[in-house]
């Protein structure tokens, strides 16, 4: 059933190929490193180079790799791959670097599960789209590191690992482990792989036993009972989007979970059409900026939810954050836009939700 207007669909999804993809071929590429800039402002200009994130490179890998068949995108993918092995790739300890810097020498050289996890994510869309078999090779691996290293034995992962895989105390947090199982779950799509399958039910489990609050039914940040913790409605739709979208977990204890705190959040994380950032246990708004990333996850979540406005939220996206030279990373609470640059991360989020927006 289609939830949205063909042409509102089609204008944002236009503009997605016109105006924001041709920014990371062009100005937001460095040629001479087969890198993305980690953003751009708002003249498309490259801001001062700090870093570059093994996580931004997979994150473009994956975005290439669902365009292969636009011109220069099987190259550019291509690019990408041979990139994240040749900059980010612990030769030593294995696995993969945090960063690098300017001069491409590593910076930090933290193992996180953060980046692994787009790691694995990236390498299974580009070895689908590609069929390039060094890109299962490297997807088996780092699906191996993340299965010996960052498991915790418990169904759940370490966030953060010292660069030679010692503990640094940091313990499982919701952000990387959501992506871990948006990896498993891009894994399962393109192979029958049961070690993947098993540990992505053991980690939902984890999941539902550690992070979702008994009281209130939201999925929090940090393992229930931890110091100062809060929830955000942008992730609660995002996994509810990766649970109710995948066979194997509809019907899940934690898909029950997410399904019933769905109207919560809505009511008390989207204030005038905006996804508020971060809110506290008993509702309380933390933080009310309204960031572009959270609202293409909302629109997302919207196309699996029978009675949701996907045309309305497709409207809020469009006016509220997109513009004629690329998009607003985020509001304040006020409506002012807080940040101008562009980073290159997001596209992702955009391609994910223009994706459903196109087969629901």
């Amino acid at each position: 059933m289609l939830y949205h207007s063909p042409q509102a669909f089609t204008a944002v999804h236009e503009h997605f190929l016109k105006t924001i993809v041709p920014l990371w071929q062009g100005p937001g590429w460095n040629a001479e490193l087969a890198l993305p800039y980690e953003a751009l402002d708002p003249q498309h200009r490259p801001m001062p180079v700090q870093r570059y994130r093994a996580m931004a490179c997979a994150r473009q890998l994956y975005l290439f790799s669902g365009l292969i068949e636009q011109p220069g995108a099987r190259e550019h993918a291509a690019a990408l791959f041979r990139s994240l092995q040749k900059h980010f790739h612990d030769a030593e300890h294995g696995g993969w670097f945090y960063s690098i810097d300017a001069q491409a020498r590593p910076l930090d050289r933290t193992k996180d599960l953060y980046t692994h996890a787009f790691i694995v994510f990236a390498c299974a869309h580009y070895w689908h789209k590609s069929q390039d078999p060094l890109a299962e090779s490297v997807l088996d691996a780092a699906l191996s590191v993340v299965a010996t290293q960052f498991s915790t034995g418990d169904g759940l992962y370490e966030a953060t690992l010292a660069e030679d895989w010692s503990d640094v105390g940091a313990g499982p947090l919701q952000n990387p482990l959501m992506h871990l199982a948006e990896a498993f779950l891009a894994t399962l799509a393109v192979r029958e792989d049961q070690a993947v399958s098993d540990a992505l039910q053991d980690l939902c489990t984890a999941m539902q036993a550690r992070f979702v609050d008994p009281a209130s039914g939201f999925l929090m940040e940090k393992p229930c009972g931890a110091v100062d913790n809060w929830w955000e409605p942008g992730h609660q739709f995002e996994w509810f989007y990766l649970l109710e979208s995948s066979a194997l977990l509809r019907g899940s204890d934690l898909h029950g979970s997410l399904d019933r705190a769905f109207a919560a959040s809505e009511r008390m994380g989207v204030k005038d059409g905006g996804v508020l950032a971060m809110l506290d246990v008993d509702g309380g708004v933390r933080d009310g900026t309204q960031r572009i990333w959270a609202q293409a996850e909302y629109l997302r979540a919207l196309t699996l939810r029978a009675a949701g406005d996907v045309e309305g939220q497709l409207q809020v996206l469009r006016e509220r954050f997109l513009h004629v030279g690329g998009w607003y990373e985020c509001r304040d609470a006020a409506g002012v836009v807080t940040r101008l640059d562009m980073p290159s991360t997001t596209p992702y989020h955009l391609a994910t939700c223009y994706e459903s927006l196109a087969n629901s």
